[in-house]
């Protein structure tokens, strides 16, 4: 597949509408014009809003799950933010090793200063999901949690190609991309709060950025390789992708 990086986040073949339900304005988490407090506070909430609604325990039962058979796994957590995720993989598995990575090094530097710092079977690593420093086939599995969308096409095909070199599967967990027309309902009920609320504001632009199964196809397409979509409309989007 060419010009990948001109792709809709609906896929290549995106409805009208479909394709004017998109964004090139940032999160606040991606931009560096922002206060680290604005940028704090959203990762808390994602935090908060994890814990209150189980999201936490859901994602680590998805990645154990695609490691069942796995004796002593080892784990590769990109993008992790708050890490409360790999904390999570720690306490639901006795013998797991997880390496706990982000791009943005205060989020490493809280993960360092906090338990994940200073657990046996943690490392925690400032890491770009999109050219991963470890060596081929180093994981059982990689996890990408919410972040997919915060990329433009070419850099998430990046790390479809990435994170199957470096483990066994690529477990991505990421917003939902709704049909059109509940698209514009979802959008609608976020607007007002968005301009006060970082985090709202964050995650009506993670909307806009949602890719949609067909995109997701597009993008492992273009990496080259395999993936397995299991999606709902009112769960995450789950993808698992490995290698050819």
């Amino acid at each position: 597949m060419t010009g990948i990086e001109d792709m809709p986040r609906g896929g290549p073949h995106a409805s009208c509408l479909d394709r004017l339900l998109w964004t090139g304005r940032q999160e606040y988490l991606d931009r560096t014009d922002v206060d680290p407090s604005v940028k704090r506070s959203v990762v808390d909430a994602l935090d908060w809003t994890g814990r209150v609604f189980g999201n936490h325990e859901q994602y680590a039962h998805l990645a154990l799950a695609e490691i069942a058979e796995v004796p002593d796994p080892r784990i590769l957590e990109l993008g992790a933010g708050h890490g409360r995720l790999s904390a999570t993989l720690l306490e639901a598995h006795p013998s797991a090793h997880v390496t706990v990575t982000d791009i943005e090094a205060d989020s490493v530097a809280a993960m360092v200063a906090g338990p994940l710092g200073a657990h046996p079977r943690a490392t925690v690593r400032t890491m770009d999901a999109t050219a991963i420093d470890a060596p081929d086939a180093g994981f059982a599995l990689a996890v990408f949690a919410l972040s997919l969308h915060h990329l433009p096409p070419a850099a998430a095909a990046a790390v479809l190609a990435e994170g199957t070199r470096v483990a066994d599967k690529l477990l991505i967990i990421d917003l939902p991309r709704p049909p059109a027309p509940l698209h514009v309902l979802r959008l609608a009920s976020m607007l007002p709060l968005a301009p006060f609320i970082p985090f709202v504001h964050d995650g009506l632009i993670s909307s806009l950025r949602s890719y949609s199964p067909a995109a997701l196809r597009a993008l492992a397409d273009h990496a080259g390789v395999d993936i397995e979509l299991r999606s709902s409309l009112f769960g995450p989007q789950i993808a698992i992708a490995t290698r050819v």
